[in-house]
């Protein structure tokens, strides 16, 4: 199999606030692909962050009554415990505030770009902080913008730099039409599409000092304006490969990379798909590949978000029940194209059912049968490959089209299957073929564990060791609450 270099990334969250499991939603899918690539043989480079240049960071410090540069750094930890509590395998952590190499990208970004399509005007128009974006009024709903309703817009007019986006419209609708930026799921491929049709319009890349607060990255050759951060935040994917410098990861992982994707939530799908392809076909810069757009984690069916006020503590989960099951929980239950429900008493009942019961008591009864046999060969009879080959053929495809609900689906029907066997043979009657039905019982514990390793590293390598020394789980995998 052909080895790739492979560039894969979250998008960059503000630090207004500690995370919530909307985020970690994003960080463990990202990072289940980049494990799962790097199973199969590739060389991949995964990037989290944090977006600390928002004029929302700016005011939320100034309500709190602390500077700034201490309230981004206050809040920038949590999101790096969050990737580190959740065993999220980043090659990197960039923060946008204090690393001299974004600072110097994102002003070579905005060098780099061709002089005609950044030009300066005066403008005036509704400003939503939650979404950092200005917006028209076909983009609001009663006044207000749909993915901030509790938040009054704001009137802003000021004098800024815009990017000329309508001089990318007809190559923007090629690379999208054609794949040649694929966007998945279709249905945010076929949103991006409509928005086009009815033109673009030139976005504001800058704000005014004054506006900005002197927080930020100052415009080059302007130092009364700021970077917009958009316009900052994006250029991260880049400015972490040592874009400023030219250096080896940016050559490796973007320039000569098999594949570069992007893993972000739908409320941000526009930022990503239209103004920076754009941003970097006018900078030169290659396009990424790919762009997986997952929905949101809702709470009664309402968005959940920092600004309603219905967020889920992601630590709490992780402390109470483990990461590998909030892991588990956020891949199986939560759609991979579409939003899905969050509730206590249903994690609890999923922890309990799939993993206690399903994966926890399965791994314990092939690995007590084994030990007490002492038998730690892994002959298969052709059934058996047969029905474990099939799983792999499914994961491999659901993995290739980002399902990630679906592939853990098929790996939790042969943990059934292997239940189902063990229920059948009896092998602790000590009839007829019984070690052969625990050989083929441990067989498929092994590759349950290969399979799961993307998804639930903990309890993968848990249950590889414990294979390999022919031993019995002390404690359970998942202790029933």
């Amino acid at each position: 199999m052909e080895r790739k270099t492979i560039f894969i990334s979250t998008a960059i969250p503000y630090t207004n606030a500690k995370p919530h499991i909307g985020f970690a939603l994003e960080l463990v899918e990202a990072d289940v692909l980049a494990r799962f690539k790097r199973i199969n043989n590739n060389d991949v480079f995964l990037l989290t962050g944090t977006d600390e240049n928002s004029l929302k960071n700016v005011q939320t410090a100034e309500e709190i009554g602390i500077p700034t540069a201490e309230f981004v750094e206050k809040n920038a930890k949590f999101f790096q415990k969050l990737a580190l509590d959740l065993n999220i395998s980043n090659d990197y952590f960039i923060r946008t505030s204090i690393e001299e190499k974004h600072k110097k990208g994102a002003e070579k970004l905005w060098s780099s770009c061709r002089p005609e399509d950044i030009y300066k005007k005066k403008y005036k128009g509704f400003y939503c902080v939650g979404c950092e974006e200005f917006k028209t009024a076909k983009d609001l709903e009663n006044g207000k913008c749909p993915e901030h309703p509790n938040r009054e817009v704001e009137i802003v007019e000021e004098e800024n730099y815009f990017f000329k986006l309508s001089n990318y419209q007809n190559k923007l609708k090629e690379i999208i039409e054609t794949g040649k930026m694929e966007i998945i799921p279709e249905t945010r491929k076929n949103e991006m599409l409509s928005f086009m049709n009815s033109g673009l319009e030139d976005f504001s890349i800058s704000r005014s000092n004054e506006r900005a607060k002197k927080w930020g990255i100052k415009v080059p050759q302007d130092e009364e304006q700021t970077i917009y951060v958009w316009f900052d935040a994006l250029s991260n994917y880049i400015t972490a490969l040592d874009y400023a410098s030219a250096g080896e990861k940016f050559k490796k992982y973007w320039e000569g990379g098999s594949e570069i994707i992007h893993v972000i939530g739908k409320g941000i799908n526009r930022f990503h798909t239209i103004y920076w392809p754009a941003m970097l076909m006018s900078a030169g810069v290659r396009i990424p590949t790919k762009i997986f757009i997952h929905g949101y984690i809702t709470s009664a069916g309402q968005k959940m978000s920092k600004s309603l006020g219905n967020v889920v503590d992601p630590f709490e989960l992780i402390e109470k029940y483990s990461a590998d099951a909030l892991r588990y929980y956020l891949l199986r239950e939560i759609p991979a194209y579409d939003d899905g429900d969050f509730s206590p008493d249903k994690f609890k009942s999923k922890y309990n059912g799939d993993l206690a019961n399903g994966l926890g008591n399965f791994a314990s009864r092939v690995l007590k049968l084994a030990s007490s046999e002492k038998i730690n060969g892994l002959e298969v009879t052709e059934e058996i490959q047969k029905e474990v080959d099939k799983t792999e053929e499914i994961v491999n495809k659901k993995m290739e089209g980002f399902k990630f609900n679906e592939a853990l689906a098929a790996i939790f029907s042969l943990i059934s299957f292997g239940d189902k066997l063990v229920n059948e043979k009896k092998p602790w009657e000590k009839k007829d073929d019984y070690k052969e039905a625990i050989k083929n019982s441990l067989f498929i514990l092994k590759r349950v564990a290969d399979f799961i390793s993307p998804f639930l590293p903990d309890t993968s390598e848990k249950i590889q060791t414990h294979i390999s020394q022919n031993a019995v789980f002390e404690n359970p995998l998942f202790p029933r609450v």
